[in-house]
């Protein structure tokens, strides 16, 4: 998968550059950051949380920078696993930076990730519709950094890397910043934003899979066979979106 973004902020990207390269900071930014442990000025480790769905993964990730020209290019490569829930990704980031007329900064990302065990089942829209969601939270949080108030807001532009998968709309609230993570320490617990409440689920898509929509409070039961082989699957009914998406990858 490929995600292209593209993000304005009120920085100089000498100040945006110093950013992408403090652990302790890019930390308090990134959706789902728990724990950062420096190993040198290019290598790092970090526990982040990720929650797609019904599943939650923990991931053990390590990155290496490999290229950098200060303060306007610079590409990292990184692998992580959570052995829990079977999970494993890949992913190579690259990041640019201009600066924009009257001043600020244009900061533009490319990041092509495999993700491999139960979390790659998922869908390719449910997974982009994922990463876009994290990456606003990440704008706003970026642009609150640098200027030092959360009054601050990212104004995040889409580039399409492949033609465009309709997707549900994400929160309209801008969540607050989440604090530090902590470096050279373990994971320490830390407050999640509330998420917003979801939509009332519509049943066309259930009435016509299943000749009536599911009952409130009850599970959708999927059977997937296999020659003698049959996997049953028990999905929130209050993920039927999401379980729709996956399906519409099986068949």
């Amino acid at each position: 998968m490929e995600i292209e973004k593209t993000l304005l902020l009120d920085a100089p990207p000498a100040l945006v550059w110093a950013l992408l390269l403090d652990p302790n900071a890019m930390g308090a930014c990134v959706p789902g950051m728990e724990s950062i442990d420096v190993i040198s000025d290019d290598e790092y480790v970090a526990v982040m949380k990720v929650k797609i769905s019904f599943i939650s993964a923990r991931f053990k990730l390590k990155t290496r920078i490999v290229e950098r020209d200060e303060p306007r290019y610079l590409r990292a490569e990184g692998t992580g696993e959570d052995a829990s829930v079977a999970s494993s990704l890949k992913q190579t980031s690259e990041m640019w930076l201009a600066e924009r007329e009257g001043g600020g900064t244009e900061l533009r990302m490319k990041v092509k990730v495999d993700v491999l065990g139960r979390m790659g089942t998922f869908g390719l829209g449910v997974m982009k519709t994922k990463a876009d969601r994290m990456w606003d939270e990440f704008g706003v949080n970026a642009a609150a950094r640098l200027a030092g108030t959360g009054a601050a807001v990212a104004m995040p532009l889409e580039v399409p890397a492949e033609p465009a998968v309709a997707m549900p709309a994400a929160g309209s609230s801008a969540p607050d910043v989440a604090p530090p993570p902590t470096v050279h320490h373990a994971p320490a617990p830390q407050a999640v934003p509330a998420a917003p409440a979801r939509a009332a689920q519509s049943p066309g898509f259930w009435a016509r899979l299943f000749g009536q929509a599911p009952a409130v409070g009850q599970d959708i039961r999927v059977e997937l066979r296999r020659g003698e082989t049959t996997l049953t699957v028990h999905w929130p009914v209050q993920a039927s979106q999401d379980c729709a998406a996956w399906l519409r990858t099986l068949v």
